[in-house]
């Protein structure tokens, strides 16, 4: 089984602390929803857990997973950027992040279930705030990965679409998957909550 465990982590940034002496676990089938006020240091713990930012003091560790890989080569990381070519098209992206990530999923059926089947074949640059972030998460439907980091996962959804990202979660964590989500509106999920403190 898959166990993310963070020990005594500190992170700074610009010269301020941020959290300091941080300390959880969260087992596979597990949901933690990360929340806090602005400031607070939500998402720089899911870049910092990602690798995309160090920790100025305390470890990270996957037990269960991949020794000879790094945490963030066995997590999807979605932040507050949809990050797509505008001149691509809707799939064209969903292959290349396919690709990238190493997934084998099918393109066609994640963009179905994601509701931009029909959008296809549409240049990214034209969809709406809504859509783009629904490419964004169909990565998670194509490559297989058992750590989900998502940062405001249900930002610029509608309720209907919310509702889909919530079933989409819940499958992952019933498959024993290990979700942390940095949000402050509720995830539709059952998750234990990890606070963080307010900013200095």
């Amino acid at each position: 089984m898959f166990r993310l465990v963070a020990t005594d982590l500190t992170c700074r940034r610009g010269g301020r602390t941020v959290f300091h002496g941080l300390s959880f676990a969260a087992s596979g089938g597990e949901a933690v929803q990360v929340t806090g006020p602005n400031g607070s240091g939500k998402s720089s713990l899911l870049r910092l857990i990602a690798g995309l930012v160090p920790a100025d003091e305390g470890t990270v560790a996957l037990e269960g997973g991949d020794p000879e890989a790094a945490i963030g080569e066995q997590a999807h990381y979605c932040g507050h950027q949809d990050a797509f070519k505008p001149s691509l098209t809707v799939a064209e992206n969903l292959d290349f992040w396919t690709a990238f990530l190493g997934g084998g999923g099918e393109v066609r059926p994640a963009l179905a279930r994601l509701g931009l089947d029909h959008l296809a074949d549409l240049p990214a640059g034209y969809l709406s705030a809504g859509q783009r972030r629904r490419l964004a998460l169909a990565r998670l439907l194509t490559a297989k990965r058992p750590l989900w980091l998502l940062d405001e996962p249900t930002a610029a959804l509608d309720a209907a679409s919310q509702k889909l990202l919530a079933a989409i979660m819940a499958e992952h964590v019933a498959a024993g998957g290990v979700l942390l989500a940095a949000t402050h509106m509720p995830l539709g999920i059952a998750a234990r909550e990890l606070a963080l403190g307010a900013a200095p």
